[in-house]
């Protein structure tokens, strides 16, 4: 979650060693956790780390909301502005399948010009990569690289914190440059440039608290974005660890696909009791992972029928009336 390396005071990286030792484990002594290595055939087999078919990548969407295809505007013989990169969780997970579906409204509410890779999309390769799997990671990266370069792609937007900072910093060094914006990124300048207009609405009242997602905020320094939407839309209330100090959720790194090590009691218990604290009614979140994680402590702690969690790009959807 990169907290232990921006804290250092000489400013040793603890994440890159650590992931050195992952990559010994993983590829020279084949010691993965078992949980791990049915997630590295997944993503070999099916383009993702859970056992989808790559072909259903594209159901997301299915009746909800229209999303235009690259492929289908390429024949066209057109060349849209931005590239949204759904990704694994935004394809597949059922709770942030919502998300995609609630940020593709708002884009196509919106008149921005985008396309999605449907079918053609596969995992970014960062589970791959943070787990120890070097070798996997490349192939996936590589695999998208060509198609992303196919298609002549400039300009990404993604919802997930863990694909764009994989898309941004890793893939220019297999041949990958792009612009990779994150959504709460986009929304934050469609509203400084007047083409986003948000009011309290139906929000208005409410108390909202932002839960900063680790490669977002410490990994890529994004502040701010999210939280100049979320104002927009309510009022916000800080968790007393936050920005910079924020904790993780527990989730990153390949973690959400295993089994947590021993311990006295579990990080995203410990956040969503910060999250409590506020006592705040939304928990917004940025991020397919953290969602999972808070949503999971709202429920131990029976607090489900109270708080509500939701990604930032449903809040503004439901404040456009979409």
């Amino acid at each position: 979650c990169n907290a232990c390396a921006q804290e250092c005071p000489i400013n040793i990286n603890h994440p890159s060693i650590i992931v050195g030792m992952r990559r010994y484990l993983v590829m020279e002594e084949s010691a993965a956790p078992g949980e791990l290595n049915a997630i590295f055939s997944n993503i070999e087999n099916n383009g993702a780390p859970w056992q989808f078919a790559q072909d259903d990548r594209v159901l997301w969407a299915d009746g909800k909301v229209e999303v235009p295809m690259m492929a289908d505007l390429m024949a066209q013989g057109e060349q849209p502005e931005y590239l949204l990169w759904v990704g694994s969780a935004g394809a597949f997970d059922d709770r942030y399948k919502q998300v995609s579906v609630a940020f593709a409204k708002v884009l196509n509410h919106l008149g921005i010009s985008y396309g999605v890779l449907g079918a053609e999309e596969s995992s970014s390769g960062d589970v791959a990569r943070r787990a120890g799997n070097e070798m996997l990671y490349q192939m996936q990266a590589m695999m998208n690289i060509e198609i992303l370069n196919g298609y002549g792609v400039k300009k990404i937007i993604t919802c997930d914190p863990h694909a764009y900072n994989t898309l941004k910093n890793e893939y220019p060094d297999l041949g990958g440059e792009y612009e990779v914006i994150h959504h709460s990124q986009l929304l934050r300048d469609l509203m400084k440039q007047g083409k986003l207009s948000l009011d309290g609405g139906s929000l208005a009242g409410k108390k909202i608290t932002f839960h900063d997602p680790c490669y977002l905020g410490r990994a890529n320094g994004e502040y701010q974005a999210p939280r100049e939407v979320l104002g927009a839309l309510g009022t916000t209330v800080e968790m007393k660890r936050n920005k910079s100090f924020a904790l993780c959720c527990g989730a990153g790194g390949g973690q959400m696909f295993k089994e947590a090590e021993k311990g006295d009691k579990e990080v995203f218990m410990e956040r969503t009791e910060d999250a409590l604290e506020t006592g705040a009614d939304i928990i917004a979140t940025a991020c397919p992972y953290c969602m999972v994680m808070m949503t999971d402590g709202l429920k131990y702690k029976n607090k489900e029928e109270e708080i509500s969690n939701y990604d930032i790009a449903e809040l503004v959807a439901k404040n456009l009336g979409l």
